[in-house]
Parts: structure tokens; C-alpha cells; sequence
């Protein structure tokens, strides 16, 4: 069990392999860019997370109300806006635009449940906070990616709705469930749902890569300081609205690393579904789930050698 835990720790060096892979021999992940993969793969990956949640998960809401609140009205306010003023003033071309737009409109990512960890920050608040926001995506995500992209491209909010229902909910739902009925079956997989999770993030990059590394070499420099500045921008506003609300060193660690990390691989599957005339922008969130491991995994090195 203590490899399996080391082997997940190490998300950020497999993402850097499966990308450097994917963008020098994209035929090895050509295949897996055809028809629904990447949509199934993203379902999987929700899947493991649902299997690590209890109906006691969404009680701990009552218990922590203050920094949860905190935490959501970050996530649904600092990125979005952050996400279309960087788009703005880069002057970032329609499909990276849009692209990055989606991913500040998406909700926190499970790595931050892992990075929270490794940060010695509070991990039951990162996973409460991760399942609020992971459960209004289904209504938000679609609403802020009209206000923000629609003015830029069409945006058929409806598609988004239908997407995030079928990836993203269902699938964290089917998870809860078989926790609830089927406990010591999940026991027996759960030591496994952290690093196959990973290994599904990895994939579905590796297949955007692959499918767009002409586009990503040409343009590595715009996306790398797109992204940077993105997710650089969430935990550091993060960090500082939860000062601003007095809420405890950890506590500010974990809001800090629930804003600035966001479902990225969604992103990417939303992007492909609802903007099939932008084929660059699934682009933005693949280099977005390299850019905000590699930054909240730093982020999070740092604050584990000081004290919390």
C-alpha cells in the first residue's frame, strides 16, 4: 500500500512523461482520440473519486460551514474572472481563450485532495470542499462559460449541462453508492482508486497532446504563461481570501489549493463536446493539469517543511 501511495505522489513527473510522450510520438495515443474514450476515461476517473466518499463526507458540510463557503465563492468567482482577465489582456486567440475560460469555470480538482495532503493542509476540508463544487458544476460551470465565452463564441450552455451530468455526476453518484451498499468490496479497491485516477488524467492529456502537438509546440509559450499565471493567480487570491475571513493556517492552505487547482481533464472533455469548431482549445486544459500539479505540488513541498 505504501508504494501505491508513493507511486500517486508522483503525479506531476507522469504527467511530464506522458506529455513529452504524447508530443514526440503522438501515434501511440492517436487511437485513443476516437469517438467517446476520453469521456469514458473522465467518467473512471470520477468514479475512483466517488468510491472514496461517504455520506458522512456531506455531513462534514454542517461541521465546517464558514470555510466551505469560503472555499466555493473562491472557486466560482476568483477563477472564472481570473481566467477571462488573463485571456484579455494576452490577447489570447479565440480557441485558447475560450479554452482557458472553461477551465476557470470548471470546479476543483481531486489532485488538490492529494496536494492538500502532501501540504499538510486539512485533506477532509479539501474533499468536502472538492464534492460542493464538484456538485454545482452541473449548473454553474455551463452558467459562466456563457458569461464569460459567450461573447467570444456560441456557447450551447445546454451541451455543458448534459456533459457534466453524464461525466462528472453520475459517475461520483454510482461511486457514493456502491460505498454505501458494497463497503468492504470499495475497501478492497480503494487503495487502488488514487493512482488509477491519475493514470486516467495522464491518459486523457496524453490524447489531446497526441491529437494537437503540432498546435501545442507551435503555441507553448502562450499556453505555459496562460496557465501559469491562471493557476499561480488561484492560490495566491485563494490563499489571501482566506486570510481576509480569518480562517486558521490550515485552512488557508487548503482553500488556497481547492481555488487554484481546477477539474482540468472536464475542461478538456466539455471543450471537445461543446466546441467541436475549436479544436485547439482542449489544448489549454491539458497544459492546465501539468501546470497546476507542478505549481500546487511545489506549493505544497514548501508549506510541508514549514510549520502549519
Amino acid at each position: 500500500m505504501a508504494m501505491l501511495q508513493k507511486l500517486t505522489l508522483l503525479f506531476p513527473l507522469w504527467m511530464l512523461i506522458s506529455a513529452a510522450f504524447a508530443l514526440f510520438n503522438p501515434a501511440w495515443f492517436i487511437s485513443l482520440n476516437q469517438g467517446s474514450t476520453v469521456v469514458f476515461i473522465l467518467a473512471f476517473v470520477m468514479l475512483c473519486m466517488g468510491l472514496t466518499l461517504t455520506v458522512d463526507d456531506f455531513r462534514r458540510i454542517a461541521r465546517m460551514p464558514k470555510a466551505v463557503a469560503t472555499g466555493f465563492v473562491g472557486q466560482y468567482t476568483i477563477m472564472p474572472l481570473l481566467a477571462w482577465g488573463i485571456a484579455t489582456v494576452l490577447d489570447l486567440p479565440v480557441h485558447f481563450a475560450v479554452g482557458l475560460i472553461l477551465v476557470g469555470c470548471c470546479p476543483g480538482g481531486t489532485a488538490s485532495n492529494l496536494v492538500s495532503y502532501i501540504a499538510k493542509a486539512d485533506v477532509a476540508l479539501s474533499v468536502v470542499m472538492t464534492v460542493c463544487s464538484t456538485l454545482a458544476a452541473i449548473v454553474l460551470t455551463p452558467l459562466l462559460t456563457q458569461l464569460f465565452a459567450g461573447t467570444l463564441v456560441p456557447v450551447d450552455t445546454w451541451m455543458l449541462f448534459t456533459q457534466t451530468l453524464q461525466v462528472v455526476i453520475l459517475p461520483v453518484a454510482l461511486g457514493i453508492t456502491f460505498n454505501h451498499w458494497f463497503p468492504n468490496t470499495v475497501q478492497r479497491i480503494l487503495p487502488f482508486a488514487p493512482l488509477l485516477a491519475v493514470i486516467g488524467v495522464c491518459m486523457i492529456c496524453a490524447t489531446v497532446f497526441a491529437g494537437q502537438a503540432e498546435g501545442i509546440r507551435s503555441y507553448i509559450g502562450e499556453l505555459i504563461l496562460a496557465t501559469a499565471l491562471l493557476h499561480a493567480g488561484g492560490f495566491f487570491l485563494g490563499y489571501g481570501l482566506a486570510k481576509l475571513f480569518n480562517h486558521n493556517e490550515s485552512s488557508m492552505r487548503t482553500i488556497s489549493i481547492e481555488v487554484g487547482m481546477q477539474n482540468s481533464g472536464l475542461a478538456i472533455v466539455l471543450s471537445k463536446q461543446a466546441f467541436p469548431l475549436l479544436p485547439l482549445a482542449p489544448v489549454v486544459g491539458a497544459i492546465s493539469v501539468l501546470m497546476h500539479s507542478l505549481l500546487g505540488s511545489l506549493l505544497a513541498v514548501i508549506w510541508r517543511s514549514q510549520k502549519s
